[in-house]
């Protein structure tokens, strides 16, 4: 049996001598065929070399075809173990959107073995209600001509297992292959365990939310209720001191006494203002009494007499805000109260402008000052409590707010929240 080594056909010593060789039996094939039947034996010779000639170019050529088979058997096992190594489920699907490729993570995360499922249709893992539109996405996909991206950017995906429960994923996509035969390869991770973490911890989030919601309003009754015994009780009681004091003074002779009756009904004067004050700085009355307009009237002015900045109030409109919900018109209010606080604390202002207004079923407020401007350190400071309990007030509410720097130079802060409220729980 002749041994062939087609590697030894590859050395370039060996190939010259190929050649020379296939060069020497061409020319003797030359010679013998010019001497015509005279060189019968030279003939002979030269047949039986050139069928020489020709075997061991099929052996080498059977050999090349037989080593290049192994060589593409042993690079698709080495693709195939790849593949199979993979922690990430990878399904190939072709045009048809039937399953060609489904390597051993997809088998434990679908719990399907691999042989049922390659040629099964990749619907079989997708739950009922998403079919049809997760098979128009995969072929506008198809049409963009993107090689790959990310499915699922702003929502959950979910998949079928073979016993029918379903599971979150996250997943990609990829996609190769002409358009005759084209192939779209997608890499999934079941997210189970993250989703219910995610899950708990937006619970969680909830609850402290409401939590904290239950404490403001709790705050909220009880500096209503001090308020309205301040105002009430103790308003009465200073009133009628100051009555029984201005009936003595026409009753006192000019003299010490007279003189001591006027000191103290001064000071009667000051217990009283500051009473009222106290009284509104926990809970302005007319916030439940007149409504949001007119309390937002009342603590821009005061802010102005107070703080020395001056302070525009604007609300659009007939100049109302009825039909606001009570909890609404606190967050509004503690909102502006607390972004008039900060303006007159840090911000080293000499104007501001405030609108309060209703539209699209939202109350609004907006404040804007001509100050230093807020910084994005400002708002991660951890005593940044003010800011932190109005964001977390109107967000409860289903609201949302914004810091930033306002056109003027200074900080601006917006809020929306729903006239009726809604509790972030709902909202979603």
């Amino acid at each position: 049996m002749i041994s062939v080594n087609s590697s030894a056909f590859r050395h370039p010593a060996a190939l010259a001598a190929a050649a020379a060789a296939l060069g020497a039996l061409l020319l003797a094939n030359l010679f013998a065929f010019a001497g015509g039947t005279d060189s019968l034996w030279l003939i002979g010779s030269v047949l039986i070399a050139d069928m020489l000639a020709v075997g061991v170019g099929i052996a080498v050529a059977a050999r090349e075809v037989m080593l290049a088979q192994h060589r593409s058997g042993a690079s698709q096992a080495q693709l195939d173990a790849i593949v199979d190594s993979a922690m990430d489920a990878i399904v190939t699907l072709d045009a048809a959107h039937n399953i060609v490729l489904f390597n051993r993570a997809a088998e434990q995360t679908f719990g399907v073995r691999r042989e049922e499922a390659l040629g099964a249709p990749l619907d079989r893992f997708i739950p009922q209600r998403f079919r049809g539109a997760h098979g128009g996405h995969i072929e506008h996909f198809g049409h963009t001509g993107a090689t790959r991206r990310r499915m699922g950017d702003t929502t959950t995906l979910w998949a079928l297992r073979a016993d029918g429960t379903e599971f979150p994923i996250e997943a990609s996509i990829s996609q190769a292959g002409d358009p005759g035969q084209h192939f779209y390869t997608v890499i999934l991770h079941d997210i189970t365990l993250r989703k219910k973490a995610q899950d708990a911890l937006q619970a969680q989030q909830q609850e402290l939310r409401r939590l904290s919601a239950q404490v403001l309003e709790a705050r909220e009754e009880e500096k209503t209720r001090i308020a309205r015994e301040l105002h009430d009780e103790l308003g009465q009681l200073l009133t009628a001191l100051k009555m029984d004091l201005a009936w003595l003074r026409e009753r006192l002779p000019q003299g010490d006494a007279a003189l001591r009756a006027e000191q103290m009904g001064r000071v009667l004067d000051q217990t009283v203002s500051s009473t009222r004050r106290i009284s509104a700085d926990l809970r302005p009355l007319m916030l439940d009494d007149l409504g949001l307009a007119e309390a937002a009237n009342w603590l821009a002015g005061e802010f102005s007499s107070h703080s020395g900045v001056q302070c525009e109030i604007h609300i659009p409109g007939d100049g109302t805000l009825d039909g606001v919900d009570k909890g609404v018109a606190t967050a509004i209010y503690r909102a502006l109260q607390e972004s008039l606080t900060n303006i007159a604390r840090h911000a080293g202002a000499r104007r501001a402008w405030v609108s309060v207004g209703a539209e699209n079923g939202e109350v609004f407020f907006e404040i804007e000052d001509d100050g230093r401007g807020i910084e994005p350190a400002d708002l991660a400071k951890a005593r940044s409590l003010g800011l932190k309990g109005m964001r977390e007030r109107v967000q409860y509410l289903g609201g949302s707010i914004e810091v930033a720097r306002g056109p003027r130079g200074g900080t601006r802060v917006r809020v929306r929240v729903p006239v009726r409220g809604l509790p972030q729980g709902n909202a979603q």
